[in-house]
Parts: C-alpha cells; structure tokens; sequence
C-alpha cells in the first residue's frame, strides 16, 4: 500500500503541475514571442522549443526532486491509510498521459523510418564536403530534405540536382545540415512525446521558426542570401507542399505564406543581423545557477516538509 500511494501521489503531483503550466503556456507564449523578436530567429526558435517542453521538464524535476524523496522520506510507512480518490484520479491520468506519449511518438517514428526508407529504397551517395551523406533520390519530391535522428542524412531529388546551380544547391544543402546541426528532427520527436491539447499554433510557430534559423545559418552574406531565395524559388515550381513524414525538415515543406516571408527574408539579408542579436552571457547563467543552487541546498529540507505536508492534504 506504501508504495502504491507513492507511486499515485508522484502521478498526481507531475499531473497537476504539467497540466497547469502547460496552460500557463498556452495563454503567455504569443506575448513571448512578440517581446522577443527583437533577437536573432535562432533565439526565437529556442524560445518556443523551451516553452513548449518547459511544462514537461519542470513537473518532471519537481516530482522527482521533491515529491518522491518528501514521500520516501516522511511519509510512516506503518500507517495503513487508504488512497484517496483524487490521487487514484490523478495517478491514473499520469499513467495514461505517459503511454499516449510514447505511443504517440512510437507511431511518428515508424512512419517516418517507411518513409524514409521508400525514398531511400534506390537512393545513390553523392560525393561532397557535408558533414552528413548526402544521397540523391529518383522522385521529384521532397526536392531536399534532413532525415534520420541517429543517422541524419540529406535526400536530394535528381531534378532539384538539375535545376539548381551549383552555388543554390550548396546553400539549399547549407540549409538542411542547419537542421541537423539544431537536431531539429529529434526535437519534433519530443513534441510528438508532449502532445497537448491548444499547443498546435505554438508547435507551427515553432516550426516556422526553425526555418527561418536554418535559413540564417546557411547564409553569411547577401550573394548566399540571394542564391538561397533563388533556390526556393526554382525549387517551389517543382511541385505543390504535400504532406511529408513528421520527423523530417524539408526544404520546401512550408506553407506559401511562410515561404514567401522567407525570400522576403533573404532578398532583404543584411550583414547586421549577425551582430543585431544580444549575445548570451553564460557568466550570468552559470552565476544564476550557482545562486539558485545555493538556494536550494539552504532550503531542501524546509522544502521538502512544506511538499510533504500538500501531498498529505492531497491523499486525505
């Protein structure tokens, strides 16, 4: 019985914080997003990825930072109190919401490894200087795209190979190694894992984010700048955005409004947007960490009686 209101109370406690930043996300992260645009696209993208896996990392560590060793370590194992109905609820939502999770990000995974390995099934190595295999692939679309999480590798389309000029298709190439650089698709695989209901606008915007980093990565000057928004453009008339495994970045695969904003961005490249964004002081974060550790190790044991004492208002 111990272990059963231990495992009901920590399913409860992850529950209920999960659940309420998550809303906390949902009703903040358009007025995040706006105060931060004054930064680099690269920061914006970081942002939404921290604040949609936020609510998830924090319930997480305060379960198994508090709750669990609080349980563990005050709670009489003697006593035979039955389990109260609210925890039991709880608990059992956690459960669930866990297993909807990983069956959820199971499923994109399998998806995208037939997908991928359709594309691949007569796919031939290119020679070239990327830090991942690029092979080329015999169907038109995706024209490029990064796939793979362990093995990342860039499928290229032989009539993308055609069509684009050597420095486009180095750009374009550029693009889709910034992707794996940033671990893009593992991210996507995170956000299937922490599906929630009202988070879709933040995941596109997210999305539409990481694009336009990528694009920013794979520039350093206005000549690149301009091949790049070249490259989308020929490679656009190819074919009309189909629907494209979850767990791949492709290079086409926006929709015409992002894209359009896109070589917008491009065309309108400017040297400055290398020094325009605040750089990140990591003195200031490692002395925030310092302090909020010291904090921490002051108060532990308050703290921990102060959990213990919510989570017994919790089963009663």
């Amino acid at each position: 019985m111990f272990a059963a209101r231990g495992i009901a109370v920590s399913f409860s406690v992850f529950v209920m914080v999960y659940c309420v930043l998550s809303l906390a996300v949902i009703l903040s992260w358009r007025t995040i997003r706006l105060h931060s645009q004054r930064h680099a696209v690269r920061r914006v993208a970081d942002l939404l990825f921290a604040l949609r896996m936020g609510p998830l990392v924090t319930a997480a560590i305060i379960t198994a930072a508090f709750t669990v060793p609080s349980f563990l370590l005050l709670e009489p194992r003697a006593i035979d109190e039955p389990l109260g109905g609210i925890p039991l609820v709880l608990g059992i939502c956690g459960a669930v919401l866990g297993i909807c999770g990983i069956v959820n990000a199971g499923i994109a995974l399998r998806e995208a490894s037939r997908t991928v390995s359709t594309w691949t099934s007569a796919a031939q190595a290119i020679e070239s200087f990327a830090p991942v295999p690029v092979l080329r692939i015999s169907q038109a679309v995706p024209a490029m795209i990064a796939a793979g999480i362990v093995h990342p590798k860039v499928l290229l389309s032989g009539a993308a190979e055609c069509l684009l000029s050597a420095n486009e298709l180095q750009t374009a190439l550029n693009h889709e190694i910034a992707h794996v650089r940033r671990r893009d698709n593992l991210k996507k695989l995170l956000l299937r894992f922490v599906a929630f209901p009202g988070m879709r606008n933040l995941e596109t915007a997210w999305l539409e984010a990481t694009e336009m980093a990528a694009d920013d990565a794979a520039v350093s000057n206005p000549r690149e700048a301009l091949d790049l928004a070249a490259a989308l453009i020929k490679l656009s008339r190819l074919s009309r955005v189909e629907p494209l495994a979850d767990l791949t970045a492709a290079l086409m695969h926006s929709p015409v409004s992002v894209m359009n904003a896109r070589v917008a961005r491009l065309i309108a490249w400017s040297d400055q947007r290398l020094v325009s964004a605040q750089r990140f002081s990591l003195g200031y974060a490692l002395s925030a960490t310092i302090a909020a550790t010291a904090v921490f190790a002051g108060t532990y044991s308050q703290l921990l009686v102060h959990v213990h004492t919510a989570t017994e208002w919790l089963v009663r």
